[in-house]
């Protein structure tokens, strides 16, 4: 190695040694500094690999860049039921594409939950539809066993095995090798385990980790008359393909879309409306890109993470700049011995290579130890978003690329808090400072200017997230304040399932009234009903709506429905405004009645008052669809989601229903304790037959458990907001500080003169006053400037909420008052000898 390159390691090692002995020699500044730069670093690395769970990493398959996901690529509206966030097919259509395309292995699955108990509470398994070549289309071979194939996966397998997770396989098998070929009982039904599969796979939904997978073909099994196989109006399916050799997602594409005339066409559902056909027919399946899998947290929080990130930068710097003028200051107090190491014979490159091994160090400690923080933050925010019943699934695990960002965070916020005090520091004139006073040059007010612009800095970003902080604090509060048309307290969601029982079809709904008289003669429960869907549980169903203007039926649009009991409405505490509930005389032999809401009444047929009036459903030509008599008009609530607009809802009586499933969901009010109405319940379903299985949810919680998102942005912008501010009103403090203890001597010479203990706190004030004015007239800039990238999180508030702005700029304004009042009242109680004889 040449000479010159040897002595320049060996002079770069001694600088790190020397930043080393400094840094040990002031343990309180270091302490501090490393605290600050962790607390930073570690926050954006933590949301880092979250972004980088949900957006970036690709499943942990073979050869993920293969994997397309195929759907259909123009679907604006579709009406049906749908089973998940990733309702894209029907049965019928995924067996067109797989006998037809020619261009991938193709398959697909669907997300849902079985239970794994005989009788009693529920215990759920997370399950996988998937279709037989699944596993070889993904990638991912057995660990034990086998994965599914083909030929497990034939109409009318009823239930020839299943394969489960490594995960599973510990939990429930202590992961022994002989759970191959043992059983295990999803909703009451056998299935021998076939395989497991590595530690590794998840699945292909980021953030939900699958328990056992299903064949497609086991749902005749599961769900009886009400298998969704053959059913052209289920959409439950989701597609994902390896492509052939040489083939591109466009090329896909292409050839998928030249199927899909006739595919359409032959999939068409019955009994739809001719409106509903043209938009059917129209519909072309397409391929993207599929290496990062599915993920409907994709969806929800991508935005918000990135904008978290951009938040936690915004600490970051404020953090760097609470260093920078801590640098400074030790900088000030170190002008003596820089100037007669420059007249020495110093140079001003190695003095400044100096300190910046000392920033290194600093930013290098912070680092590691904000990367341990990571691990912890990541977990809490992954707590943060699971919910009761719904906890998620990320892998954590450090890749190269969050170890790069941390890495780069490391060595930006080494050249942000350490660049500009070494410049600044060595360019100086030795025999200047020789001459000048044991203060040193440091006081000019050109040197203390860099110190206030990074406090107007600080000030001013604190104020942007303080704003923000407020803004999803209070866009929470809307929703969970929110008269959503319906009383959420005091409410027990209980879902039971009877399927163990074999009842006929023909016994279902006596059996289910019964149930239900059962429920409402417990001591203390006000009142009690049954539903099909519970409100804003994510699940619907929504078809077109027709009535008669003009003598003709005419297609007004979709509207929500639901099968209800009688009571349904007084259990969730909405008001009838005309007419009756259901009772006993709506039965499968009276004419067929329903009740809407008040928005379906006003827009479809234009009169708030529609009882009498009628409608029909997807009236198809020549079919002979029951026409539905309206009985009452409720208020409207919602249905889907709290954010949502209100939306027309129709109900019919679950007495009318044709097919009833073998599972009901029950919405029981009481003032009842919760552990003494739930002991009840399963007390009285016990009684009845102790193979029904039940499990609960209070109607709050699962309402609150929709605003993860919500709760997710006001919780972390709040934290951020205040820690901002803390950084913010310590840097003020600092300067302020800084600055009396600079102007001590003019300060006692004031007071000496004759000058008031008011006009010398005046004076201080005024200075803190000046760097809080101008932080908060940038922040206030910038905030308006930024708000309308928060628009779409926000609801009830628009993004410049002059209430908003005005209290979070009155909040900063009080906080950083309070911290340089300290150091004026310090400089009025100044003694004015005692400060001239340190001169």
């Amino acid at each position: 190695m040449p000479k010159v390159s040897l002595s320049l390691v060996n002079e770069l090692w001694q600088d790190v040694r020397y930043g080393a002995r400094v840094l040990r020699l002031n343990i309180g500044f270091t302490a501090v500094a490393a605290l600050s730069l962790a607390l930073g670093i570690g926050a954006n690395t933590a949301i880092f690999q979250l972004v980088n769970s949900v957006r970036i990493r690709t499943l942990p398959v073979k050869d993920p860049q293969e994997l397309v996901k195929f759907q259909i690529g123009n679907r604006r509206s579709a009406s049906g039921s749908f089973y998940s966030a990733y309702s894209a097919l029907t049965n019928p259509m995924w067996e067109a594409i797989r006998d037809r395309q020619k261009v991938m292995r193709a398959a697909v699955w669907n997300p849902d939950s079985l239970n794994l108990a005989s009788g009693g509470e529920a215990r759920y398994a997370r399950i996988m539809w998937v279709s037989g070549d699944f596993f070889n289309v993904v990638g991912v071979p057995a660990i034990l066993g086998r994965v599914l194939t083909v030929d497990d996966d034939r109409r009318g397998c009823g239930s020839p095995g299943v394969v489960i997770s490594y995960a599973f396989w510990q939990r429930e098998f202590g992961g022994n090798s002989s759970a191959v070929g043992k059983k295990i009982t999803l909703d009451g039904h056998p299935f021998e385990v076939l395989g497991v599969t590595p530690a590794s796979f998840f699945g292909v939904e980021v953030g939900r980790n699958y328990d056992v997978a299903v064949p497609l073909c086991s749902d005749a099994v599961i769900r009886g008359e009400s298998t969704r196989l053959d059913v052209r109006r289920a959409w439950w399916l989701a597609g994902i393909g390896r492509l052939n050799p040489g083939v591109t997602a466009a090329q896909a594409t292409a050839q998928l879309d030249s199927i899909s005339a006739q595919l359409f066409q032959d999939t068409l559902p019955p009994n739809i409306s001719p409106e509903y056909v043209k938009t059917f027919l129209a519909y072309r399946l397409s391929a993207s890109e599929g290496a990062t899998g599915y993920s409907s947290l994709r969806r929800q929080y991508e935005n918000p993470l990135w904008l978290l990130l951009a938040i936690a930068g915004m600490v970051l710097l404020i953090a760097c700049a609470n260093l920078a003028n801590l640098m400074l200051a030790r900088a000030s107090a170190r002008t003596k011995e820089i100037a007669v190491r420059l007249a020495m014979g110093a140079s001003r490159g190695r003095l400044i290579r100096q300190m910046l091994a000392e920033s290194l160090l600093l930013a290098t400690i912070g680092a590691a130890a904000g990367a341990l923080l990571a691990r912890w933050l990541s977990g809490a925010l992954v707590a943060l978003l699971s919910t009761e019943g719904n906890s998620l699934f990320f892998d954590l695990q450090p890749d190269l690329l969050v170890l790069g960002f941390t890495a780069a965070l490391a060595i930006v916020t080494c050249v942000l808090f350490g660049l500009a005090p070494a410049l600044r520091s060595t360019r100086l004139e030795p025999g200047a400072v020789m001459k000048s006073t044991s203060r040193g040059l440091t006081a000019g007010r050109e040197r203390f200017g860099l110190r206030r612009a990074l406090v107007v800095t600080q000030v001013a970003l604190s104020l942007v997230l303080m704003v923000g902080a407020l803004l999803f604090t209070r866009s929470l509060r809307n929703l969970l304040t929110l008269d959503a048309g319906f009383q959420q307290d005091g409410v027990l969601v209980t879902s039971l399932d009877f399927s163990r029982l074999n009842l006929p079809a023909e016994r279902r709904n006596q059996f289910k009234s019964d149930l239900l008289e059962r429920v409402r003669a417990i001591p203390g429960v006000e009142s009690a009903a049954s539903t099909g869907m519970v409100p804003v549980s994510g699940s619907s169903w929504n078809q077109e709506a027709r009535v008669q203007k003009e003598g003709k039926w005419t297609s007004q649009g979709n509207v929500y429905l639901n099968r209800v009991s009688p009571g349904y409405f007084k259990a969730l505490g909405t008001p009838i405004l005309a007419g009756r509930d259901f009772n006993a005389h709506d039965t499968l032999t009276s004419p067929k009645v329903a009740i809407v809401n008040e928005v379906f009444a006003r827009k479809y047929l234009g009169t708030p008052n529609a009882v009498g009036m009628q409608f029909r459903l997807d009236v198809g030509p020549g079919q002979p669809d029951p026409i539905f008599e309206i009985v009452a008009v409720t208020k409207t609530f919602k249905y889907n989601d709290l954010r949502e607009d209100d939306e027309p809802q129709g109900f019919f009586p679950n007495d009318q229903e044709d097919k009833p499933g073998r599972s009901d969901q029950l919405l029981i009010r009481s003032s009842l304790p919760l552990t003494a109405l739930t002991s009840s319940v399963k007390r009285t379903m016990a009684e009845v037959n102790p193979d029904i299985s039940i499990n609960f949810q209070t109607f709050r919680a699962q309402i609150v458990n929709g605003l993860t998102r919500e709760r997710l942005m006001a919780v972390l912008s709040g934290f951020f907001g205040l820690l901002a501010a803390l950084l913010a009103t310590i840097g003020l403090y600092g300067v302020i500080s800084y600055m009396v203890a600079r102007r001590r001597n003019e300060i006692g010479i004031r007071i000496a003169l004759g000058a008031s203990r008011g006009n010398v706190a005046g004076m201080v004030l005024r200075e803190a006053g000046l760097l809080l004015g101008a932080g908060l007239v940038a922040g206030v800039g910038l905030s308006l400037a930024l708000a309308a990238t928060a628009q779409a999180m926000l609801f009830g508030l628009k993004p410049r909420d002059p209430v908003t702005l005005i209290g979070a700029v009155l909040l900063l304004a009080v906080v950083a008052a309070t911290a340089s009042y300290l150091p004026a009242r310090r400089a009025a109680g100044l003694d004015p000898m005692v400060a001239l004889r340190e001169e």
